[in-house]
């Protein structure tokens, strides 16, 4: 049965090629976009560790992302805040979510705080100069081909790049923290507070003094280990409907591919399937025929899909080092699973159509 049906793919090349890319695209499309959602989400995840924080305290009905927020607290508060047991060090932030080019936030900072780790690693130039200069890391300087002296436009201003940093401090794209709070209308406030503690296990404990403090009982209070676990794609608002969006139009496509593939094919083969019932093949052999044939043009295509993936993700590595991209195995099992269910149940009704044929109508088909 096997070389039968190898031989039966063969002689009909480009319908079978087209099942396979059919199948290739299901799984591209679903490893792609979830790769690229799920690297973005654990790059922001990673980037929010980096600043070395141990407790995050952000004004009260904010957003658990970083960067939605705004500016609409006073900057004071860093003060109220360093005054607190196992307190060391506050940094008060600016951010500024912006959609121009990119989908980006901003960060108004203060160097003698910011980063909590100490102070940037700077790969070429140096801190800033005056309120008109910037720092942006690495990774946004090589895909943008930028150096140290070059003006790009941050909110429709104009910054000179003082520097570049090391990636991995929270955001891409680095103001003067009185600057961005002018270009935003928030002079004196400040959007999110990092702190760091002598001890992150006192993590806990300074959340509950910073909410006995008078006034800041509404404030969302976090430890970094509590925020970064909120990080997933089942905090992430509309991140799992719309993965399953994804993957709804990418079995769409495989199985309506399959379907009019194999029943095309069936179809042609009507004297072909006469002849196997005359020679006594029962229902169940065509049916297991047509489906066997189906699962190898699907398997055929799910490694397909998922070597162009892979060289996808590499592609984009190299060329677009500041877009993340992360395959996981559990996803490719995924993806390999939805798309031979899929192609399986898109061969469904041909085989049972094949199977039901009268062999002497079959034989007699022209």
């Amino acid at each position: 049965m096997n070389k039968m049906i190898v031989a039966n793919l063969l002689h009909r090349p480009i319908r079978s090629l087209i099942s396979i890319v059919a199948v290739a695209l299901e799984v591209i499309l679903i490893l792609l976009i979830v790769g690229l959602s799920m690297g973005m989400l654990n790059d922001a995840r990673t980037r929010q560790e980096g600043i070395g924080a141990d407790v995050i305290v952000t004004p009260p009905g904010s957003s658990f992302l970083s960067g939605i927020t705004g500016a609409p607290v006073s900057i004071k508060v860093a003060n109220i805040l360093r005054k607190l047991p196992h307190v060391v060090a506050v940094a008060p932030i600016v951010t500024q979510l912006t959609t121009t080019g990119n989908v980006e936030v901003i960060y108004g900072i203060d160097l003698q705080t910011f980063p909590l780790t100490g102070p940037f690693e700077y790969l070429s130039g140096h801190p800033f100069q005056g309120p008109n200069d910037a720092l942006v890391d690495d990774y946004f300087a090589d895909t943008n081909h930028v150096t140290v002296g070059d003006h790009i436009q941050i909110l429709n201003h104009s910054f000179r790049i003082s520097g570049i940093v090391e990636h991995g401090k929270g955001a891409r794209k680095y103001v003067p923290i009185a600057t961005l709070q002018d270009l935003i209308g928030a002079s004196g406030k400040a959007s999110v507070f990092y702190v760091k503690l002598d001890n992150p296990e006192n993590a806990n404990l300074v959340v509950k003094e910073v909410k006995a403090v008078p006034g800041m009982e509404t404030y969302t209070v976090r430890s970094m280990r509590d925020y970064l676990s909120m990080m997933t794609p089942a905090n992430l608002p509309g991140f799992n409907k719309f993965i399953t969006v994804v993957i709804g139009v990418a079995v769409t496509i495989g199985f309506i591919v399959i379907f009019q593939a194999m029943y095309a094919a069936v179809m042609e083969r009507t004297r072909e399937i006469g002849i196997l019932k005359s020679l006594g093949a029962s229902k169940l052999y065509i049916v297991n025929a047509i489906l066997r044939e189906t699962a190898l043009l699907a398997c055929v295509g799910i490694a397909l899909g998922i070597a162009i993936s892979f060289l996808a993700r590499a592609v984009i590595r190299d060329r677009l080092p500041i877009v993340p991209m992360h395959i996981t195995g559990d996803w490719i099992w995924r993806a390999t699973l939805i798309a031979l269910i899929g192609a399986l149940a898109g061969a469904l009704y041909p085989a049972f159509k094949a199977a039901r044929k009268d062999p002497i109508d079959a034989l007699a088909y022209e």
